[in-house]
C-alpha cells in the first residue's frame, strides 16, 4: 500500500507513523510505507489522537468529523479516512501557507 489513496467513494485514505511529544507539530518525511508526523501532544488521553485529527482538518480544510481513525487508535502507525477531502495530499506540505492548528 502506497501511504495514501482515494477509495471507491472518493475519500481519502492516509497511512501515518506518529510521533507524539514533539516540540511542534509537522510533516518529517517518511517511515517506511507511512508519511511520518511529529505531534507537539503526548498520548494520554487520547490528546494525541484528538490533536492530530485537528492538524489534519485544519490543513485539509474539513471538519473535524471528517477525519476517522480506521486502524491504530492506540498504535504509532495509523490508517485515517478524510471523508470528501477536497484538498489533495500536497495540503499535508503547506508548511509556509498553512497557520499550525493549536
Amino acid at each position: 500500500m502506497n501511504w495514501y489513496h482515494y477509495d471507491s467513494s472518493g475519500d481519502l485514505i492516509l497511512k501515518l507513523y506518529i510521533q507524539p511529544g514533539a516540540k511542534k507539530t509537522h510533516v518529517v518525511g517518511f517511515h517506511g510505507d507511512a508519511l511520518k508526523i511529529k505531534l507537539s501532544a503526548l498520548p494520554i488521553d487520547g490528546k494525541a489522537n484528538e490533536h492530530l485529527v485537528r492538524f489534519l482538518a485544519h490543513r485539509f480544510n474539513v471538519l473535524n468529523d471528517q477525519i476517522k481513525i480506521k486502524q491504530g487508535n492506540k498504535s504509532r502507525v495509523k490508517i485515517l479516512v478524510i471523508q470528501k477531502a477536497g484538498l489533495s495530499v500536497e495540503a499535508l506540505y503547506c508548511e509556509e501557507t498553512c497557520s499550525e492548528s493549536k
